[in-house]
């Protein structure tokens, strides 16, 4: 027995230094972030070049292909297009497409960096000269997040910035509704769009808890509080209540996707059902099939391409501790009501 518990004074002390070396690193690098001065929390805008990428390509290529004096005319002529664009002014107010990504999960926690994104395309973009083009990548999520993540994109569209909306593997859902925000939408062949629906995860352990003699009491004020709840009992009152905000909310999906895009017969496609892009373009869903990149690359030459990144500074205790509770947000995703996804 003294063997077991030297064992668990050991362990003990052993997660108290663990501890007491955490918190400390954590101090150290919030004091050392106070001393730079900077925003931890705030994000870090890149911005690259497109057309530079694409032409360093063509460099890497063409030095493989081409012998030394045809390397030297084709510098020659691309110094002399440059000068002559220069001297004309052609660039000047030349069109600019500027390229944001966006990643989406369950909560829609890239709308952060979006926004920040949109903020920075704002401050340079020429209303009804320049484009936006955002490739959305989601399943969809929760409400609130993909409702917000539209409302974002709108913002452009309020400026008179044309957006176009790239789908390269799936928008559905939240994710659909974020893209139709846009003016139009773009959409790989076998690209996943759709899913006009709302749905709401909810295990409820009440029979559970009763079983095992647990008594849970939940105590509100009002009378639709919480209609359903994962301890407490769902009664039929409850759950009717709670289906018809259920309800309001697909309507309201609906509404917009019909107000985005006028020509769509949403009767059709507003029951949750998700497509192929390939099919879709028929329905009305999509404008027009293409991936991002065959949209880029042959924009090059009419449009100067920039893509605008922002990446959100994390401190080095975000970095040490920020894996924390990662199973906890990911259940708490499952429970949450959302537009339906693609169920993957």
């Amino acid at each position: 027995m003294a063997f077991w518990l030297d064992i668990a004074d050991f362990a003990l002390k052993a997660a108290l230094i663990v501890i007491a070396l955490g918190a400390l690193v954590a101090f150290v690098a919030l004091i050392a972030g106070r001393m730079r001065g900077g925003d931890a929390e705030g994000p870090r805008l890149t911005v690259r070049s497109l057309d530079e990428r694409y032409d360093a390509m063509t460099d890497a290529i063409n030095a493989r292909l081409l012998d030394k004096k045809a390397l030297k005319a084709r510098a020659k002529a691309r110094r002399r297009e440059a000068k002559a664009a220069e001297k004309s002014g052609a660039r000047v107010g030349q069109k600019r497409i500027f390229v944001l990504d966006f990643k989406g999960d369950l909560r829609a926690r890239a709308v952060r960096r979006l926004a920040a994104e949109i903020d920075a395309v704002l401050a340079v973009a020429r209303p009804q000269t320049d484009e936006v083009a955002i490739k959305i990548e989601s399943p969809g999520g929760t409400v609130t997040g993909y409702g917000l993540a539209a409302a974002e994109v709108m913002r452009l569209t309020g400026r008179k910035v044309k957006v176009t909306a790239c789908v390269d593997q799936v928008a559905a859902s939240g994710g659909y509704l974020m893209a139709c925000a846009a003016d139009r939408i773009l959409a790989a062949p076998f690209a996943l769009v759709g899913s006009i629906g709302v749905v709401a995860q909810v295990p409820n352990l009440h029979r559970l808890l009763k079983r095992n003699d647990i008594d849970y009491e939940e105590i509100t004020a009002g009378e639709y509080k919480r209609s359903v709840s994962v301890l407490g009992e769902i009664t039929p009152q409850g759950r009717e209540h709670f289906r018809g905000k259920l309800d309001a909310t697909h309507e309201a999906f609906k509404r917009f996707v019909q107000e985005r895009r006028p020509g769509l017969d949403i009767a059709k496609v507003g029951d949750g059902d998700v497509w192929l892009a390939s099919e879709a373009l028929g329905l009305g869903l999509v404008d027009a099939l293409a991936t991002s990149d065959e949209f880029l690359f042959s924009a090059r030459g009419e449009a100067r391409l920039y893509e605008i990144a922002a990446a959100q500074r994390k401190s080095l205790a975000q970095q040490l501790f920020g894996g924390f509770g990662g199973e906890a947000r990911a259940m708490w995703d499952r429970v949450s009501t959302g537009f339906g996804g693609t169920g993957e």
